[in-house]
């Protein structure tokens, strides 16, 4: 069961969460079930957490202490089992900093935590990225879309995204709907994305896809190498590999380190 925590009004979201009573406001006409209590023995996942009421906040932190709540209106206490998972955009550590987020809920939600670093950070998984979304809405619009040209390939790589994953997803469906085919082209590409000063060694037209991709993977471990001050346990750690890969991709792209 999803809820997104920014979608709706305070009380949208605590009726979605909790569900009310018969009688318990103003269009409530028969009791309704809450999105915690429909998924008994599943999973609840809680979008764009940080967004959260500091009321709903409260109550929330009570379920997950005790695992029972009251629905909207109602004093009888209802116990579920269910898994729950949370997302934010946002820096939760400044946000209880800024007393805008309960420290008390943050460290009852952050059992175990994920980080996805944004997209301009690993910029090895934007060409997997784009041949999934152009695949996907290729099918969609029943368009031959096969291949992106080595120069559009090498603006997406060099453009930012502030917007993310999303903002990829964005531009290669603008791509496919205005573009005629077979090969997304810069010229396919938004002006933001195509006026994004490419680096050299990807703006080359005569690069092929692997020798571009291990130029800018020789980049990215180069630079994590750099922070780390040459601690190959450290750049592996921030770059999200294993010790022993990392020293893999060290042999492999001869990089002297």
């Amino acid at each position: 069961m999803a809820i997104n925590c920014v979608a709706l009004s305070k009380e949208l979201v605590e009726s979605e969460l909790f569900g009310h009573e018969k009688g318990a406001f103003t269009g409530a006409h028969e009791r309704k079930r809450g999105k915690l209590e429909l998924a008994q023995g599943g999973t609840v996942f809680l979008d764009e957490i940080g967004d959260l009421a500091p009321e709903l906040q409260a109550k929330l932190l009570r379920f997950l202490q005790e695992r029972e709540f009251e629905r909207v209106g109602g004093t009888t206490p209802v116990q579920v089992n269910v898994r729950v998972l949370a997302a934010t955009n946002r820096d939760l550590e400044v946000e209880v900093t800024d007393g805008r987020f309960r420290e008390d809920l943050y460290h009852r939600l952050n059992v175990v935590s994920l980080t996805l670093p944004p997209l301009r950070e690993r910029t090895a998984d934007i060409p997997a990225l784009a041949h999934f979304f152009l695949r996907r809405f290729a099918a969609e619009a029943k368009k031959r879309f096969t291949e992106i040209t080595p120069e559009a390939q090498a603006q997406l790589l060099a453009y930012a995204w502030p917007g993310n994953i999303r903002e990829l997803q964005n531009v290669m469906e603008r791509a496919v709907v205005l573009g005629p085919g077979p090969q997304v082209a810069t010229h396919d590409l938004p002006p933001r994305v195509v006026g994004a000063p490419p680096q050299a060694q990807a703006a080359s037209t005569n690069l092929s896809y692997r020798t571009a991709m291990d130029a800018y993977r020789k980049e990215l471990i180069l630079r994590a190498l750099a922070h780390a001050q040459g601690n190959h346990t450290a750049a592996a750690k921030a770059l999200g590999l294993q010790r022993t890969h990392l020293q893999r991709l060290l042999k492999a792209l001869h990089i002297d380190n």
